[in-house]
């Protein structure tokens, strides 16, 4: 009983904490919605209610922490990709430096070739998807 009271009492202040203004609810806040639901819809008894609120709120609380990893994953890789598009923009300066102005244009053709065989910056696929051709060091993968 007291476990319940102090249960509820945790949830209730969580869930009063939260601002809105387009922030995610906080765990507690998605399980105990989840978890009235569940009592409205199913008839639950107080003890049901009370069990089914400690299990949102875990898996609630796991499904928190896999989307703050998934989000330091992502702007892990975003930096790793801006890091490379900085170290490519270095390398293109230094050949133009040493390039004539005609194998300059040449270069620069050469680029949009290989931009366009990929599917453009972006990874795009301007050729509806059709990206068969094969790598270099033989045949596909």
């Amino acid at each position: 009983m007291i476990l319940t009271l102090s249960l509820m009492g945790f949830i209730s202040m969580g869930a009063m904490a939260q601002q809105r203004g387009g922030e995610r609810p906080s765990p507690e806040e998605r399980a105990t919605r989840m978890t009235e639901r569940m009592a409205e819809k199913l008839s639950l008894s107080v003890d049901q209610k009370m069990q089914i609120l400690v299990i949102n709120l875990e898996n609630a609380k796991n499904q928190e922490t896999k989307q703050l990893e998934r989000t330091q994953q992502s702007d892990a890789r975003k930096a790793v990709m801006e890091t490379r598009k900085e170290e490519l923009r270095a390398q293109d300066e230094k050949i133009k430096a040493v390039l004539t102005e005609a194998q300059l244009v040449k270069w620069e053709e050469v680029k949009e070739d290989i931009r366009d065989r990929r599917g453009g910056p972006g990874g795009d696929s301007s050729n509806g998807g059709d990206n068969s051709r094969k790598r270099r060091g033989g045949g596909n993968r």
